[in-house]
């Protein structure tokens, strides 16, 4: 009798139905691994799912599986988030990807009466003690609320996206989520954020006509330093000076605070902080008309935005003694928004789906590789061929 061959690593056709991953957990198992370690650290997520499922992994598995589930659901994003022509090298161009950007414009959310959308920046430490801006985007509903006190405007259906990446970048990315949200197709919008320069590029993108409205507690700021400034050049002003100034530009509107600013800067000719604050005050005064955009119901504060970078970076990203290498931030943001937004679930079947066909490709790959090395072994054993010989003897 022949003896048998060696075992070997082979493919089971099974596991590509069953939509079965690499390693040994469930389907179900391996999905409740990553999304708990989205929410916690990732030993504490081994301990939880133990507690719960009985099921014992480890530290190193759950950190690799997670940054690899969070890998491709960011190249799903990618894709959905650019039309077929525009996907770039680093985009995955597989048929599910394609499928998936195709669907996501049919399955977009009906558009709003009014958006607020809001964008901003928050740095996460990274290996090495370098820190990074990660810029996220916020988008909700705006609504008016009646309560005790009276009309209240509150944004709702609040929802995320955010990446380490450039301003140009993360906004030619962003699309994905203003897309889905119909930022283009809703009635009216207003961006209420500061008045960095990439924000007004990023509004520019996404919808051109939207109501920019410098964020308040960011015109406030600047107020306080001119008189701070003031005070420290020798100017006596009175200890309500800037709950006066705030009350009368939230109310009346900046043509009133920017006469009084410019007095003081003529006052205090040599103060560079004085000119410098007003020049960027004077240069944003059309987006500081907060009497009319309380009138037309629209909120003069970036709160939603400043709370995302709590909830969807910060909660998680930023613990104690954390410290991210570069390329694991994106994937775990990815997944992080997923979650934040609701879409968790949605969410795991696009990147198993990407998962399963990047393997797929991969084994068709490798067969087409030994195919031709089999090719090439048979022509070199043909009669009359004679094999190759060494350079040297």
């Amino acid at each position: 009798m022949a003896p048998a061959h060696a075992a070997a690593l082979g493919f089971s056709p099974l596991d590509e139905e069953l939509g079965l991953l690499s390693g040994s957990l469930t389907p179900h198992q391996h999905e409740s691994l990553v999304r708990l370690c989205v929410y916690m650290p990732f030993a504490r997520a081994c301990q939880m799912l133990r507690e719960i499922t009985g099921v014992q992994v480890s530290e190193a598995t759950a950190r690799r599986q997670t940054y690899v589930s969070g890998e491709a659901y960011e190249a799903v994003q990618t894709v959905q988030a650019q039309p077929p022509k525009r996907t770039t090298a680093r985009a995955c161009r597989c048929q599910h990807c394609h499928k998936a950007a195709a669907s996501g414009s049919k399955a977009q959310d009906p558009p709003a009466p009014k958006l607020a959308i809001s964008s901003d920046g928050a740095y996460v430490p990274l290996v090495g003690g370098e820190w990074a801006e990660v810029k996220t985007l916020a988008i909700g509903e705006v609504e008016l609320v009646e309560t005790e006190t009276g009309v209240k405007v509150q944004t709702n259906t609040i929802s995320y996206f955010s990446r380490l990446t450039d301003a140009q970048t993360f906004g030619d990315l962003a699309l994905v989520e203003t897309q889905r949200r119909g930022v283009e197709r809703a009635t009216r919008v207003c961006a209420v954020q500061d008045g960095a320069d990439w924000l007004q590029a990023f509004v520019d993108l996404h919808r051109p006509d939207a109501l920019r409205i410098l964020d308040f507690p960011h015109a406030a700021e600047y107020v306080n330093a001119i008189g701070q400034a003031a005070r420290e050049a020798g100017t006596e002003l009175p200890a309500t000076w800037l709950k006066d100034q705030l009350h009368r530009l939230k109310h009346q509107g900046p043509t009133a605070l920017l006469a009084d600013l410019r007095a003081l800067r003529a006052k205090h000719p040599e103060v560079e902080v004085i000119a410098d604050k007003l020049a960027y005050v004077e240069k944003r005064e059309a987006q500081m008309q907060y009497p009319m955009y309380q009138q037309q119901g629209w909120p003069i504060g970036s709160g939603m935005v400043e709370s995302a970078n709590k909830q969807v970076m910060q909660a998680r990203l930023k613990g104690p003694g954390m410290h991210w290498a570069r390329p694991h931030v994106n994937p775990m943001l990815a997944l992080r928004t997923a979650e934040c937004n609701d879409r968790g679930p949605e969410a795991w079947l696009d990147l198993t789906a990407h998962r399963l066909h990047q393997r797929a490709q991969l084994r068709l790959e490798r067969q087409k590789q030994r195919a031709a090395e089999r090719q090439r072994t048979s022509r070199a054993t043909e009669p009359g061929v004679l094999p190759s010989l060494p350079d040297t003897f």
